[in-house]
């Protein structure tokens, strides 16, 4: 892929982030009874960049909208749960797609579930509360319904833009 093809697609893909990103931060999850259940939509956009262009620019992609979210919406201990989150979602993301053994869905399913013990094991470290991990269970499942959710919707996208609707170089899953 050209180099101001690559940047352009890189730009689109954090300025998506970060509208889906704000459109979570709209929607009250609160009400669930469960602290730290969302969506997470944007990460569709993390890992379009893992499929399209490679590990460092998800990388690159995902470290954007965790700063960008922290500035606009968030708190400092919100940038860390993200960061965490993030970080422990995009390595298994990474290892599991090189593996070669797994669809979109299911890498996405297994990051969600990854994303929420990265949050999960934050939050034990900053309150010194062991306790925390008893929202494990439900935080796991809330969080591998989400990532399908969103490994569907990449596996429809992925498909779309490999139909050949301006692609001609981006890298086949």
């Amino acid at each position: 892929m050209k180099k101001t093809r690559r940047i352009a697609l890189l730009g689109l893909l954090v300025a998506v982030c970060f509208v889906l990103s704000y459109i979570e931060f709209l929607i009250p999850f609160t009400s669930l009874g469960v602290p730290g259940i969302k969506i997470g939509l944007a990460n569709v956009c993390v890992m379009a960049a893992l499929w399209l262009l490679g590990p460092v620019d998800a990388a690159a992609v995902n470290l954007a909208r965790i700063f960008l979210s922290w500035l606009v919406f968030g708190s400092f201990t919100g940038f860390l749960y993200s960061l965490a989150g993030g970080a422990l979602s995009l390595a298994l993301m990474i290892l599991l797609k090189k593996s070669g053994r797994f669809s979109p869905v299911g890498i996405s399913a297994a990051a969600g579930a990854a994303h929420n013990c990265g949050q999960l094991f934050v939050a034990a470290v900053l309150t010194n509360t062991a306790a925390l991990w008893y929202y494990l269970p439900v935080l796991l499942l809330c969080g591998l319904a989400a990532g399908a959710v969103n490994g569907i919707i990449l596996t429809a996208l992925l498909s779309r833009l490999h139909r050949g609707e301006g692609t001609d170089n981006v890298e086949k899953s």
